[in-house]
């Protein structure tokens, strides 16, 4: 009998949706507009992220996830309830069993919420894998081997890190910072210096266009437009990156604590394979200019970024619904 499966990669930044044979379908911001009279929901997804911080007082829009985990039940359920549609469509047959994949430190009455949530939504049956695993499988590391990987996963609200061997997790380690906090990084560091105040979509596209891990040779140079707190008026002001690598280091700091938290918690044998095999980097942070060459300087273990960081958890989690039986032993609950 044909099963509608269907996996979800229910990020903090953005929600994608991977179906079987057909690869990524949906790939949307987690921003849900709410009318604030009646509590009714207007928008989900790309619409909704347009309307972050030009909303009128009558309108909200806001994530409801936070540091990878649910942070507004009914609005996370209502979200998931319009992916399900938008890709098994209104009117289908049979219920969909979905895959969604979680933060590697939350805990059991978050993975729970998870489960409710997405059970509330319309589906048959509800399956969790943890991100850092999902991450290594949509980056094609053979997890089955006995052979230790070590796969940092940095996401919007959260950076996972962990050691996988034999399809299970032997070491890991989660830090509540991401993109999110990294953008907020860039938005303190303006406040501060320079009296202007901008939006989470200028500190991202800042992050975009000049962030970089380490200071370049060549500082790059963005114009930069906010409101200046004291005149209350428009402003424009010029940054170049090397204050953006200034302003974001100490966010990073604590992802490289996480890293090497997990790398001391490593046994021998398996150290051997990762100094070999390096460090595979995935998630939208991963894309951040020169972090890769960052992490190898204070590690000491190579490191390189996956093919196309962003989409490695949903494809992983794509694949591990695809071939159940091959990866239960990675997959956490249902």
């Amino acid at each position: 009998m044909f099963k509608k499966r269907i996996a979800v990669d229910l990020g903090t930044a953005n929600v994608l949706v991977y179906v079987p044979k057909k690869g990524i379908v949906a790939n949307e911001p987690s921003v849900v507009a709410i009318s604030v009279d009646d509590n009714r929901i207007l928008a989900i997804g790309n619409e909704a992220k347009e309307m972050l911080g030009r909303t009128p007082d009558i309108i909200t829009a806001s994530r409801p996830l936070r540091d990878g985990v649910i942070a507004d039940y009914r609005i996370t359920q209502a979200m998931l309830k319009h992916f399900i549609s938008k890709v098994a469509g209104s009117f289908r047959v049979s219920r969909p069993e979905l895959m969604i994949s979680v933060p590697a430190g939350v805990t059991s009455t978050e993975r729970r919420a998870v489960i409710d949530a997405a059970l509330s939504a319309g589906a048959k049956k509800a399956y969790i894998i943890r991100e850092p695993v999902a991450a290594a499988i949509g980056a094609n590391v053979a997890i089955s081997a006995p052979a230790g990987n070590l796969i940092v996963d940095i996401g919007g609200g959260t950076t996972g890190v962990a050691i996988i061997s034999l399809g299970g997790i032997v070491a890991q380690n989660s830090v509540r910072v991401g993109g999110n906090k990294i953008d907020q990084a860039i938005s303190d560091y303006i406040r501060r210096k320079y009296g202007l105040i901008i939006g989470d979509q200028t500190a991202e596209e800042i992050k975009i266009e000049i962030g970089s891990a380490m200071p370049l040779d060549k500082p790059m140079i963005m114009q930069v437009r906010g409101r200046d707190m004291v005149a209350g008026l428009p402003k424009t002001i010029s940054l170049n990156s090397t204050e953006i690598t200034q302003a974001i280091s100490e966010r990073l700091d604590e992802i490289i604590m996480a890293v090497k938290a997990v790398l001391e918690q490593t046994p021998p044998e398996l150290s051997s394979d990762i100094i070999d095999r390096g460090m595979v980097m995935t998630g939208g942070g991963a894309l951040l200019r020169n972090i890769d060459k960052l992490m190898t300087k204070v590690t000491g273990v190579p490191s390189y970024v996956a093919e196309d960081p962003l989409l490695c958890v949903a494809k992983g989690t794509g694949i591990a619904l695809e071939n159940l039986d091959e990866y239960i032993r990675s997959i956490i609950s249902k």
